[in-house]
């Protein structure tokens, strides 16, 4: 099987960009939009062609081990060895991420030809829309650590075009510049890791860097700094970009504040696209990871990873913007895939922290994308994004109130929807390798579905708000979307995906562990009928209790004051302390070194000016002058 034709998987979007970019004030938007729509359309189609083509057709070889394949062009060439290809890499995790990110972008799209309707950039938006989808599937088809790059930047420019969409709005602005300039700092890591990898290994290539024999894996322990190996480091740099981009503590500040961004941006980046590139990383370098100083850089990870779940789940209890409760949510969804990949093995049935961070991967896209479009789908319903402003709405909303309630029970993982599978896989992974983790992902599991509840009673029940207009439904171009969504979120539970994507790339067979289901079960439904309790009716219990935690509720609503934190380093330290010191050296010393020296070739310039005057007077008075001078000397040194 030739799967070369790939190749237009992602740049199908990137002409939609060009097409649409470049004759914005030419095309009406009712065309752009569907320009773009039937563009991710193809992707869409051609992603689920390769994904039956490479896992039910050709993917697996004659061992029932599943291959890669690699198609690549050469770009530049530094040595004999150390060369820098452009391609496309199909192997199982590439196949499964283009499933998602066509997936969710098409959903996207079709969606936002009713949600940004009337909007004066229109056109525009759905260039940006396309751009970041060209970005994100360059990313994921990559072959090797710098073509990777190069599209993890460009996903960062796309990411700053969307969010500060709004570009005369304040905020938006200001969101756009925090999430480039913290994803820009943790790139710094990323980058400073490639390089590394590319001196001590000779090569960017993943065949070559991942393989088990290979030079870096075989070799790791040749070349140390401060007692870990140079690859160790590198993995842990790399990580560090990963960490930004994922949004994982303490890298996370930019996340609430991009969802200035409209919604369907807000859909986009954090079910399919931005927010997961950090976790397809890890687990693109997933054997370097695990085998390089027996999975210490691994152990970062996981650890990164628990905390960072568990720290967005409790900020999350207390928000009361919609998107930013979701905001966080992914957040600690994210982590949960962060603390499932820090968990695993690589061979075998050990490798099932591997798939269950794949599978909640997958998952989560279905019934996080969904939650953002029916946040949107409400927020264009009720005009606000606060809870104080919504109550009722089922009985104004019957589609958006089914398809939510989906996606709060598929990711609090109740038995039967999609959530619960691949939640299920990630505790048993984390209960087989460290039950302190295992303890943070039950009691996530615990909050998670609380403060979804939360959202839902207060949405869709609670007080009937006197709506200063009536709430109605939003249009097929809206709902659509939110029903396939729906549909997924439950049938993608029951793909037996330990059989499609692995670490050694072996399938096996995953079970379900029943105690540790229940226990995850248990907690989920605490959780729902807690929520249920507090916010089905208008009560004094959400303050009573809020009140009676005190400081830590302040805290944990105010973010932990870890935005402040970055303030004040920035302004106090690093600006006052740092930059101005240095600003003061180089407007005083070395421009005032510069300026001195100008100013006394200005001085002295002034001074013999008069030299060349043009004046023949003034010429024939130093002639004489000088002639007389010399006259004078020779005289009287004939005197002498």
């Amino acid at each position: 099987m030739d799967f070369t034709y790939t190749i237009l998987i992602p740049l199908i979007p990137l002409a939609v960009f060009l097409l649409l970019g470049l004759n914005y004030n030419k095309i009406k938007p009712a065309v752009s939009g569907w320009i773009g729509s039937l563009g991710l359309f193809t992707s869409f189609a051609l992603s689920y062609y390769t994904a039956y083509q490479y896992f039910l057709v050709v993917g697996k070889n004659a061992e029932g081990v599943y291959q890669q394949f690699v198609y690549k062009w050469r770009w530049m060439s530094f040595t004999d060895t150390l060369q820098i290809d452009m391609g496309v890499m199909i192997d199982q995790i590439s196949v499964m991420m283009l499933i998602v990110v066509s997936t969710i972008s098409f959903m996207v799209h079709l969606y936002s030809r009713g949600y940004m309707k009337g909007d004066t950039g229109y056109t525009k938006f759905f260039a940006f829309l396309s751009l970041f989808t060209f970005s994100m599937m360059g990313l994921v088809l990559a072959t090797n650590l710098f073509q990777i790059y190069i599209f993890w930047e460009l996903v960062g420019v796309s990411s700053f075009l969307l969010i500060g969409y709004y570009y005369t709005k304040p905020s938006a602005v200001a969101a756009a510049k925090k999430a480039f300039i913290v994803t820009r700092f943790a790139d710094l890591g990323f980058l400073i890791g490639i390089l590394i990898v590319g001196y001590y290994s000779g090569s960017f290539d993943f065949q070559t860097i991942n393989a088990i024999d290979g030079p870096v894996i075989a070799n790791w322990a040749s070349t140390t700094f401060m007692g870990l190996s140079v690859f160790t480091w590198a993995m842990m740099l790399i990580f560090i970009g990963g960490a930004g981009k994922s949004a994982m503590f303490p890298l996370h500040i930019w996340l609430p504040d991009a969802m200035e961004g409209p919604t369907p941006v807000s859909a986009l980046i954090h079910a399919a696209t931005m927010v997961v590139a950090g976790v397809y990383l890890v687990a693109r370098l997933f054997p370097i990871f695990h085998f390089v100083d027996d999975g210490y850089a691994l152990n970062l990870v996981m650890w990164v990873g628990a905390f960072s779940s568990l720290f967005a789940a409790i900020i999350a209890l207390t928000q009361n913007d919609i998107k930013r409760v979701l905001a966080f949510s992914t957040m600690s969804q994210i982590g949960y895939m962060m603390l499932a990949l820090g968990v695993s093995e690589y061979e075998g049935h050990g490798g099932l922290g591997y798939m269950a961070s794949m599978f909640h991967l997958f998952t989560h896209a279905m019934f996080k994308g969904l939650l953002f479009l029916a946040a949107g789908s409400i927020i264009h319903a009720v005009h606000s994004n606060f809870l104080k402003d919504m109550g009722g709405l089922r009985k104004y909303m019957p589609v958006t109130h089914i398809t939510f309630l989906i996606a709060a029970l598929s990711i609090s993982g109740f038995p039967g929807f999609a959530g619960f599978f691949s939640k299920d896989e990630i505790l048993v992974a984390a209960f087989e390798h460290n039950k302190i983790i295992y303890v943070i992902t039950v009691v996530v599991a615990a909050l998670t579905a609380f403060y979804m509840f939360r959202l839902y009673f207060g949405i869709f029940w609670g007080k009937d708000k006197k709506y200063e207009h009536r709430p109605h439904e939003s249009p097929m171009s809206m709902t659509i979307p939110l029903m396939f969504l729906a549909f997924m979120s439950i049938a993608t539970g029951y793909i037996h995906f330990s059989e499609y994507v692995t670490a050694d790339h072996i399938p096996f067979e995953a079970h379900l562990n029943y105690p540790l289901a229940a226990i995850a079960v248990g907690v989920g439904l605490l959780g729902i009928i807690l929520a249920y309790v507090f916010y089905k009716k208008p009560t004094n219990l959400p303050d009573k209790v809020s009140n009676a935690f005190g400081n830590l509720y302040k805290w944990a609503y105010h973010k932990f004051y870890i935005d402040e934190v970055y303030m004040f380093v920035t302004k106090e330290i690093i600006f006052k302390r740092i930059s101005t010191p240095f600003a003061w050296f180089d407007k005083k010393i070395v421009d005032g070194t510069m300026n001195l020296v100008g100013n006394s070739t200005v001085a002295a310039s002034k001074g013999i000016k008069g030299i060349q005057s043009g004046k023949v007077q003034d010429y024939a008075f130093a002639f004489i002058a000088g002639a007389v001078v010399l006259a004078m000397i020779f005289i009287y040194n004939a005197m002498i």
